[in-house]
């Protein structure tokens, strides 16, 4: 088969990825932490082409979709065949089909596919993928968004390289994932690091004091106020505890972008 495959132990997390474009993630998993992981042996990767599997001279992979409508369908039969080769040679793997029309993917889903041990991501291309691959093939469709791409394959990158991150040993620090967005139901607090300062804005002095107390508070007060305005839906999920009930009500830090307070520039008016 047309298949690139980087190996690693058996121990490894192992992402079997179905597309058309393989080529497509050469540069993204060689590159910085999931290039050390796959190194390393903590990932492997598979690829798989569906146009190793179709039919005919041409090796067409999509038809137009019945009923009418614009552009072209990905056909059953190659993705269906390129799942069941993948299965059947390395194994049973948790099935993921890229769809706009998927569950939304977050941290929480992040954290329950870091724990699979084995995933198979399905990447649609055209106008979509022929229904029969869903009733199929997958076992879940995750959407990273609400706004459509080419394909999966960047909806399958995303997904990656956030379930990377919290295997063990690919962060220096594993501390690094109980502070980032999303971690814990809250935007990440903003960071500063050298120069203290820079064009007339300085870093917060708390920062500076060495006082790790106030830092944490001072941490947890902006993470708070940053969800507030900019993830309001993230209290819904995580109710604010009785400390972050008590930073409610005092005013918040500036700056707090808002969307309401975000221009774009008039088309046309590059500088």
């Amino acid at each position: 088969m047309n298949a690139t495959d980087i190996p690693a132990p058996p121990s490894a997390l192992t992402c079997e990825l179905v597309t058309l474009f393989p080529e497509f993630f050469t540069s993204f998993l060689s590159t910085s932490l999931l290039g050390k992981a796959t190194a390393a042996g903590t990932i492997a990767f598979h690829f798989t082409n569906p146009r190793d599997f179709a039919p005919g001279k041409h090796r067409s992979v999509d038809d137009t979709p019945y009923g009418g409508g614009p552009g072209m369908v990905l056909a059953a039969p190659p993705v269906v065949a390129a799942v069941e080769h993948v299965v059947a040679s390395r194994g049973p793997a948790h099935k993921i089909l890229l769809s706009p029309q998927g569950f939304r993917f977050d941290q929480r889903a992040a954290e329950r596919l870091a724990t699979a041990g084995r995933l198979l991501f399905i990447c649609g291309r055209y106008e979509g993928v022929d229904e029969r691959v869903a009733d199929l093939c997958a076992d879940e469709v995750l959407s990273i968004g609400d706004f459509v791409l080419s394909g999966g394959e960047l909806g399958a990158a995303v997904i990656i390289e956030a379930i990377s991150r919290l295997l063990p040993g690919v962060l220096g620090c594993a501390a690094s994932v109980d502070d980032e967005s999303h971690a814990s139901g809250r935007l990440e607090y903003p960071q500063y690091t050298r120069p203290p300062e820079f064009r007339g804005l300085a870093v917060p002095d708390v920062l500076l004091s060495g006082d790790h107390a106030k830092i944490g508070a001072w941490r947890r007060k902006q993470s708070f106020f940053r969800t507030r305005v900019r993830r309001p839906d993230l209290l819904q999920q995580v109710p604010p505890t009785a400390e972050e009930l008590r930073f409610a009500t005092e005013a918040a830090p500036p700056p707090l972008l808002t969307e309401d307070a975000v221009t774009l520039p008039a088309r046309g008016s590059c500088p």
